[in-house]
């Protein structure tokens, strides 16, 4: 009921960012492509479906059950699932040329976020692009605040309290300037509700 109440609750509004996302980013066919965090897998298929080698990692088994019944039905061999945690990701050095996360920054504490996005930086080219989407700091309208603040509340706990942090700290753009990145581009989404910027290492900077 879960799985299906998220595909119903989360892909489907998202599935237009999903297509965005390839295109605004400039993603060529047989470039190599990794989604962090990527729940039942509807951003790498996507990937998949422009000719991208595209890979996602989640720690959910059931969420990635779904996404690959999803890749065997789309039929795309050019994907992969792997079953791990985005602080230790199962994968070489400098292999991605894109590496994205999508609204999984937001709910987790800051050590954790800064291990995760330097787990991205490990495995991404130094030409590489980072994709990050997520909620925009400042909001963009009182309403798109009211929306995601009510949300994030009734989700309560640690998520809750990552999510007060990422908005206090500055969201995705406190992750750009603390790894030293430069950011690329940026677009909003969903009437302001998401963010997305696409970022790259900074020529000489450390990855943390």
């Amino acid at each position: 009921m879960f799985l299906l109440n998220y595909e119903t609750m989360v892909d489907a509004p998202l599935r237009d960012v999903r297509a965005f996302t390839p295109a605004f980013c400039q993603m060529k066919p047989g470039s190599r492509a990794l989604d962090v965090c990527c729940g039942t897998g509807a951003q790498v298929l996507e990937y998949g479906r422009h000719g991208i080698e595209a890979a996602g990692i989640d720690i959910d088994p059931n969420m990635l059950r779904v996404a690959a019944r999803n890749r065997i039905k789309q039929k795309l061999p050019n994907v992969s699932f792997y079953l791990a945690e985005a602080t230790a990701l199962p994968l070489p050095d400098n292999f991605f040329d894109y590496v994205s996360i999508s609204l999984a920054l937001h709910d987790k504490s800051r050590p954790v976020r800064y291990k995760v996005v330097s787990e991205m930086l490990r495995v991404i080219r130094p030409t590489g692009t980072l994709i990050l989407i997520d909620y925009p700091v400042p909001t963009v309208s009182r309403r798109s605040s009211f929306l995601y603040s009510t949300i994030e509340y009734f989700a309560g706990g640690d998520h809750y309290q990552g999510f007060k942090d990422f908005i206090s700290s500055g969201g995705i753009d406190n992750v750009v300037k603390a790894f030293g990145l430069t950011e690329d581009k940026r677009a909003y989404l969903k009437g302001g509700l998401l963010v997305i910027v696409t970022a790259k290492i900074r020529r000489n900077s450390i990855k943390m």
